[in-house]
């Protein structure tokens, strides 16, 4: 049975930014988180459409982040050299940032969203501009033979059928071939108070513990886990075929911690929106009083995460005037809901900025090692995660 525990209010499309005469029309739905006691799956409570997020029009570009280049190169690497797998598939390839290390020979691509598809056949890697579904794969299958390794990051999350998407790779895994998979992990959620990890794509987090039983039920099972840094805090799943692999003790270990933790239990959920309400109190707060000492305040990142914050806390320019960001398609528009404006640092991002909220706080290191002249005039930033606080 499913059980509601967290509501984080209307909240919009967050990576649909929008031109000023969109606004009236804006969609918004119910964000609100529940928490099923026989898998032990978090999940929102109310799905939206996938075409409405997954579209030509999709703003989020991986290989923005020289992190995640990095990330990604160093994965790219590694399996190579541990696996060395002949038949690649990815799963929401995005720009390509992952793809791009393997011959596009014998490397295939998944990607709903037009602008991304278009980017990676350019790439010379054949893409299926479609979502992941059992039907793709068995079309996949018939014309290219099974893969050894399916990899998919920051995309299982966002799918709403799980036993649809891993019967889907069952079919498509060679004898000893592997699915890879990394998406935020509930762990880390839960002991950060990063409660911004849920919105509109997010249409689940993952645990470990929740993850093996949906994929035994599939006839798949996890054999190693990674736990990642990126994202706030992610887990690189590994999974083959039921009996193919020998189970490493990562798996066992990251299961008992989970249960330490009590994320088993509806209880921990409840006492985390108790810690979710206290935060939006706190940040509120913390605002209004720099608004209050004539402190200019702006936000550093239009990322989903910050459409949640704000929406959910009520924040809008009357508190932060408005959001820098690098992303060509961003600038110029409006935030999701609040409908704050997103200008470019170039014009932004100056010495009469006195405090900026940490969109991307899951970038923080990277962000602190380049705006260091603003640190050094006094700047400060703000940030949610694991409190509100503000830090130079």
């Amino acid at each position: 049975m499913k059980k509601e525990f967290l509501d984080l209010g209307k909240q919009p499309i967050a990576n649909k930014f929008l031109n000023e005469g969109e606004f009236d029309n804006e969609f918004l739905f119910d964000l609100k988180a529940v928490f099923d006691d026989e898998t032990k799956l978090v999940s929102l409570k109310e799905f939206v459409a996938p075409e409405m997020m997954f579209n030509e029009d999709y703003a989020y570009h991986a290989s923005m982040s020289d992190t995640m280049k990095i990330h990604f190169k160093s994965l790219a690497d590694r399996l190579q050299s541990e696996f060395n797998p002949v038949n690649v598939l990815e799963i929401g390839s995005n720009d390509g940032i992952f793809i791009r290390h393997f011959n596009p020979d014998n490397t295939f691509a998944v990607e709903p969203c037009g602008n991304f598809a278009d980017m990676t056949n350019d790439m010379e890697y054949k893409t299926y501009p479609e979502f992941w579904t059992t039907k793709l794969s068995k079309l996949i299958k018939q014309e290219h033979g099974t893969m050894d390794l399916i990899y998919a990051a920051n995309c299982i999350c966002h799918i709403h059928d799980l036993d649809d998407t891993f019967t889907a790779v069952r079919n498509l895994l060679s004898e000893n071939g592997m699915f890879v998979f990394e998406d935020p992990s509930l762990l880390r959620m839960m002991e950060r108070g990063s409660y911004d990890q849920l919105y509109d794509e997010h249409a689940h987090i993952f645990s470990v513990t929740a993850l093996k039983n949906l994929l035994d039920r599939n006839g798949l099972e996890i054999f190693r886990v990674d736990n990642l840094s990126v994202h706030g805090g992610s887990n690189r799943i590994y999974v083959g075929l039921k009996g193919e692999w020998t189970t490493e003790n990562s798996v066992s270990q990251n299961l008992i911690d989970e249960k330490n933790f009590g994320l088993h239990t509806l209880d921990t959920y409840e006492i985390f929106a108790d810690r979710v309400q206290k935060s939006k109190e706190d940040l509120v707060d913390m605002l209004i009083k720099l608004k209050e000492d004539g402190k200019k305040v702006i936000a550093y990142g239009a990322a989903s995460k910050a459409t949640t914050v704000f929406n959910y806390c009520g924040i809008d320019n009357s508190l932060i005037e408005y959001i820098t960001d690098t992303t060509p398609s961003k600038i110029g528009k409006h935030q999701p809901g609040t409908h704050i404006p997103i200008i470019s640092p170039d014009d932004g991002f100056d010495e009469t900025v006195d405090v900026a909220y940490l969109g991307a706080w899951n970038f923080k290191t990277e962000i602190m090692n380049k705006e260091t002249s603003y640190l050094s005039r006094g700047g400060k930033f703000i940030t949610h995660v694991p409190q509100v606080m503000m830090f130079s």
